[in-house]
Formats: structure tokens, C-alpha cells, sequence
């Protein structure tokens, strides 16, 4: 009788060794065991990074705060639905001006920021650019009525009209400046501004400048659309596009694991036509038909 009581104690406490033993790894190692196979798999939540997602909230159609303070537009809904092909990355998106947009992901402050961005050489020792585009933005020149007839930049050039400042660490300034580089004989009066924005629908309408260059889609939302701010000058001003652009995620130096996964699925994205989806429900018409002939 002794000898039972003395294993069935004995039985009993190996099992609870065993069962502490086991709790104890599992708390170490971070893995759960699988029920049915025994085997250990990782925590998927451990495995989740969380990424702030920069955007400019004051740039609609491309990227804004909407009615109910949630962050929409082409680049920011893009960046949504790559958010839903890499679970890997939890997307956490952070509202601001273009310019701390900038600062923020050099510094590292935010991992990517998205702004209807150009590519600029001097742009690629501040960022990492990934492989693939995210969309294309139309860009063009604001312009009197009296003036709609001109319609490139060569034109505007050899007419000798008179262009809004540009910042020079704008993209817009960066395409002018290649323009003139390319055309010594015929360069556009470019002058650098000491901020990043300039009103350019409201300098050329009091006549402070002839022409400005805007992108298509904060012109439509402030002139052609009719509770645009500038409604009233809709007859007075024309948008003449002189190109379309190629427009890019800007990911910091530190991220090129996250921007080789951005490029994997904006590959999908694209190849579904997603892209081109938001492209007509954003801008009203679909930019990548002339993805062809798009040299920038």
C-alpha cells in the first residue's frame, strides 16, 4: 500500500514538472503549439510591424482629410490596398504639411510619405525610390483666357510671359529648370520662390504672373468644380497640360525592405488595373492610357 501511494505521488508530480516545463517555454520562445500536429508556429500579431504612412492633408484629389476626418485620395488609397497585400505591415497614416512630410521621412519620423511626388536626382540622396510608381499626375499651366492658345512650354517660352515663383525644392521647379537646361535658346523666365506653394490660380488672375504650373487636379477642384473657391474665375483661366508624370512613394533611406515589398504589390495592384480604377474615381479620367508616352 505504501509503494502505490508512493508512485501515484510520484506520477503526479512529474506530470506537473512537465506541465511548468512546458509554460515556461512557451513564455521564453514566444511560439504557441499547434494542437492537432504539435508543431510550433510563431505569433502572428509579434510578427505585425506597425509603419507611419505620411501624406499631405491639404491636397485633394491626391490626398486629404475627408468630411468625416479620414485620410482618402488617389495616393493614399492606393497605399491602403498595399497595406491589404502585405500583412506583414500595419499601415498607420499620419496627416501633414508637404513640407514636414519631407523632413519627417528623412529624418525617419515616418517610414514612407506619399505627396503626388516627382523623381528629382537631388530627391534620391534624401530617399529611397522603389522600383515601381504609384501613379501619374497631369501637370500643366494656368493660364488667362487671353493666353489659352499656348499650350507648351516652348510656347510660353518664346512668348515671353511670365511664370509664378516655383521653391526650389519643389518637383515643379525641377522640371522647368530641365526644360530650359534642354533649351538654352528658349528658356522660360523661372523664378525660385521662398515657400512651396504659391496661389498660382489667384497670382495669375490679378495679373501678377501670366501663367503658373499646377497639377490638373487641384486646379479642377478649385476652379471647375462649382463649390471650388475659384468658381467665379472658371470662364477667366484655362488648364492647358503640358505633361504627364510619373508619381512616387518616398520611403527612407532605412526602408528598403519596405519599399521591395511596396513594389511587389503594387505590381499586383497595377495588373489588376486597381491603379487605374482610382485613377478615373479621383482625377475623372484614366492616366494610364497614356502611360506610354509618358517620358518622366
Amino acid at each position: 500500500m505504501r509503494n502505490k501511494k508512493f508512485l501515484n505521488v510520484a506520477a503526479l508530480g512529474l506530470a506537473f514538472v512537465v506541465l511548468l516545463s512546458g509554460c515556461g517555454s512557451s513564455a521564453t520562445s514566444g511560439k504557441a503549439t499547434d494542437a492537432a500536429t504539435g508543431s510550433a508556429h510563431a505569433d502572428k500579431d509579434s510578427k505585425v510591424r506597425k509603419v507611419k504612412v505620411a501624406y499631405d492633408q491639404a491636397s485633394k484629389p491626391i490626398s486629404w482629410l475627408d468630411e468625416k476626418g479620414n485620410p482618402t485620395g488617389y495616393d493614399v488609397e492606393v497605399m491602403k490596398l498595399v497595406d491589404e497585400l502585405l500583412p506583414e505591415y500595419e499601415f498607420d497614416y499620419i496627416g501633414t504639411s508637404s513640407d514636414d512630410l519631407l523632413l519627417g521621412v528623412e529624418q525617419g519620423k515616418y517610414q514612407v510619405g506619399v505627396k503626388n511626388a516627382f523623381w528629382t536626382e537631388e530627391r534620391t540622396k534624401k530617399f529611397i525610390f522603389p522600383k515601381e510608381f504609384l501613379g501619374l499626375s497631369s501637370t500643366g499651366l494656368v493660364l488667362k483666357k487671353t493666353n489659352e492658345n499656348i499650350k507648351t512650354l516652348s510656347a510660353f517660352a518664346s512668348a515671353g510671359l511670365t511664370l509664378a515663383p516655383i521653391a526650389a525644392n519643389n518637383a515643379q521647379y525641377t522640371i522647368i529648370d530641365e526644360y530650359n537646361k534642354a533649351n538654352p535658346n528658349n528658356k522660360v523666365k523661372l523664378q525660385a520662390g521662398d515657400s512651396f506653394t504659391v496661389d498660382v490660380v489667384q497670382w495669375v488672375n490679378e495679373g501678377r504672373v501670366d501663367g503658373g504650373v499646377m497639377i490638373e487636379g487641384p486646379f479642377n477642384k478649385q476652379v471647375v468644380e462649382p463649390d471650388g473657391p475659384y468658381h467665379k474665375l472658371a470662364n477667366d483661366v484655362v488648364y492647358n497640360e503640358f505633361a504627364v508624370i510619373k508619381t512616387w512613394p518616398l520611403f527612407n533611406k532605412k526602408e528598403q525592405e519596405f519599399a521591395d515589398a511596396y513594389d511587389e504589390a503594387i505590381k499586383k495592384l497595377q495588373k489588376e488595373k486597381k491603379t487605374n480604377e482610382l485613377s478615373v474615381k479621383f482625377y475623372g479620367k484614366d492616366l494610364f492610357e497614356v502611360l506610354d508616352g509618358v517620358k518622366r
